[in-house]
């Protein structure tokens, strides 16, 4: 049984609204569960009372502060939030922190900044040490939404995880983000598919809802289900047209 996720920094939001109400109307809507970004910015307590009444899991959110971890000088920092981060997806009961890697820094070569990431993850690994929480590394596209970022290459992030080499790291897989980069999911995760610890989907032009454009998500999906992916799918894109009717007919169209 697939378990959806919707991200309601983007889904079941309404202008001024409260994170806590976008939890009730993916509740409403029929999802069971949700996942947001920063979690410093938002109302923990609303939130936690809001999953409370609803039922709802958390499947992740983001690992503050948001820094670069391709710079040294950050580790330190970077380890201190994930403790807090830690603490938080455990109080919500979420299983994944997302990292990010930063942006590609100037000055520094791009072994150096590997080193630094890896050598980060490491130590965060020692974080996350039987709290049950994972950390995943999120390869993103340079193409479109993050111009200058560091990884943009789904085998790189998974080298980059065998070199860290502890089960509390893993990575994120975005479909979107893979496709835009011309990724095909069966070569880049072939043997690997272990290292997946949570996915997202979204569809390319526009980074809307599943069903609006060309990527072959429901292929996709269907391969990463079929070779053992047994972990949620975060619904995290922009859509068209609001409610719940929307995101299940999003959902229907990933087979």
């Amino acid at each position: 049984m697939r378990r959806y996720s919707a991200c309601i920094e983007w889904l079941f939001a309404e202008e001024d609204d409260s994170f806590a109400d976008r939890i009730r109307r993916a509740h409403a809507g029929g999802l069971t569960a949700v996942e947001f970004w920063r979690w410093t910015d938002k109302d923990l307590d609303a939130i936690e009372a809001a999953l409370k009444e609803t039922g709802l899991a958390v499947t992740s959110l983001v690992a503050e502060p948001m820094i670069a971890l391709t710079d040294a000088a950050n580790r330190q920092a970077w380890l201190a939030g994930l403790a807090d981060s830690v603490a938080v997806a455990r109080r919500l009961g979420a299983p994944v922190l997302i990292a990010q890697a930063g942006d590609d820094l100037p000055g520094l070569s791009r072994k150096e900044q590997r080193r630094a990431l890896t050598e980060t993850l490491k130590s965060g690994a020692d974080v996350l040490e039987g709290s049950g929480v994972r950390l995943g590394l999120e390869p993103l596209n340079i193409r479109i939404d993050h111009i200058g970022y560091f990884l943009d290459s789904t085998r790189e992030g998974l080298d980059i995880i065998d070199d860290v080499a502890r089960p509390e790291i893993g990575i994120v897989y975005d479909i979107y983000h893979s496709a835009v980069m011309d990724e095909r999911t069966e070569d880049v995760l072939d043997g690997r598919l272990d290292r997946v610890v949570h996915v997202h989907v979204a569809d390319h032009p526009g980074r809307n809802e599943p069903g609006s454009g060309s990527i072959d998500l429901a292929h996709r999906l269907g391969w990463i289900f079929a070779n053992g992916y047994d972990g949620a799918v975060g619904l995290e894109y922009r859509p068209r047209k609001p409610g719940g009717h929307a995101v299940r007919t999003a959902i229907a169209s990933l087979g």
